[in-house]
């Protein structure tokens, strides 16, 4: 038994959260599961909102800038969980990683020119390259024997013959849940050096992998691959607030780092939050234990998922996830329909999930959910998605 219960209910509504509050609005009722956005249903140690509360009651919510003590428990987080240590000069806060992915795609390319990504991923990844009048690039993953792999050959190819200058890369993926070995990425790595493209590294699921796995991040695989990165990190899937909104995104080399202060400051972002900032550095010094225990309750959620697909399910397929908390199903099986899997899904589970098509066209029979929320609640999801297809 562990020092954390993630098996008690938080009533979140009321709250103008977009997961619970926003069913009418965003679906047109208000009788779904939501199991769709990554946000958690678990409150925080009292150890950590005791020091936001004592933040809180200064009363006083001035322009607020990190002091040392931030940039040394970010920088120990990362030393103690991935094994690299940050420079703090490397560091620049932002109120959010897919904001820093639109900076770095002005900052490093121009209008017109070639961004990669990997579908199906994260949608805001093709968003933001298509809004900021860039050419995106699909560098599909292979999905075979219910596991995805990365095609190097197209991958390179494409690079060439799109002159590809900028890559988003998702690691662990999202949503298909693959936590990257090191030989993939190093020869990712290989690839974009040989051609002189940008990564961006999105590790924000990166505290989030299965106990058969372990993260690689790119700032481990040699200095030599560092010229041309942006990584991209955040407390805020860790330990579910978005709504402080602060990411610190890492960036080695200076030109590159430059360009990106560059493209935030025309911005007119200067100042973080304050809550958010105290927020972070206390997760950062003492939510190891928290996290740990998360973990260890996630891969409960997905056995049990795993268990009641199986024998209640049959004809739909996990597909094996290596990280993340958001799990990837494949429902080609129990129908060909994407209409009428979304009708099942919607109208018969009474499930709010995040539909495959919006990660990429080719994925139009999948649905991504969302497994952080407590025991009960993943059981009732999957008795609804039971009644809906039996």
């Amino acid at each position: 038994m562990g020092k954390y219960n993630f098996d008690i209910l938080h009533d979140r509504r009321g709250t103008s959260c977009i997961k619970w509050d926003f069913g009418m609005e965003r679906m047109g009722r208000d009788d779904l599961l939501p199991l769709w956005v990554a946000d958690m249903d678990f409150k925080l140690p009292i150890e950590i909102v005791t020091d936001i509360e004592k933040r809180a009651s200064q009363g006083i919510f001035g322009y607020t800038d990190p002091k040392e003590d931030y940039f040394e428990a970010v920088s120990g987080w990362f030393e103690r969980r991935h094994g690299f240590k940050v420079d703090k000069d490397w560091i620049t806060i932002t109120h959010g990683v897919v904001y820093a992915i639109v900076l770095a795609i002005r900052a490093l390319t121009k209008p017109g020119e070639a961004v990669l990504v990997q579908q199906p991923v994260y949608y805001p990844f093709s968003e933001a390259v298509r809004v900021n009048d860039r050419k995106l690039v699909n560098n599909q993953l292979v999905y075979k024997d219910g596991h995805y792999e990365i095609d190097f050959e197209d991958l390179e190819n494409k690079i060439v013959s799109e002159n590809v200058k900028l890559y988003l890369l998702c690691s662990p993926h999202n949503p298909v849940g693959r936590v990257w070995t090191r030989e993939e990425l190093t020869r990712l790595a290989e690839i974009c050096r040989r051609h002189g493209v940008y990564v961006f590294a999105d590790e924000i699921h990166s505290d989030f992998i299965y106990s058969s796995f372990a993260h690689t991040s790119y700032m481990t695989l040699g200095k030599e691959f560092r010229d041309r990165l942006v990584l991209g990190t955040s407390p805020s899937k860790t330990f579910n607030m978005a709504g402080l909104q602060v990411a610190n995104i890492i960036i080695p080399d200076k030109e590159v780092r430059e360009k990106f202060r560059y493209e935030n400051m025309i911005t007119g972002y200067s100042q973080c939050n304050a809550i958010g900032l105290e927020a972070t550095k206390s997760v950062y010094t003492k939510g190891d234990q928290w996290v740990d225990e998360l973990n260890l309750y996630l891969e409960g959620n997905l056995e049990y998922v795993r268990a009641f697909l199986k024998e209640k399910l049959p004809k739909i397929k996990l597909v094996e996830p290596e990280g993340t908390y958001l799990i990837w199903l494949d429902f080609s099986e129990a129908t060909q329909n994407s209409k009428e899997l979304e009708e099942l899904i919607v109208d018969k589970a009474h499930l709010w999930l995040d539909a495959g098509a919006i990660f990429g066209e080719e994925t139009a029979l999948f649905q991504r959910i969302n497994i952080a929320a407590p025991r009960s609640i993943i059981e009732k999801a999957m008795e609804q998605l039971y009644e809906a297809f039996r």
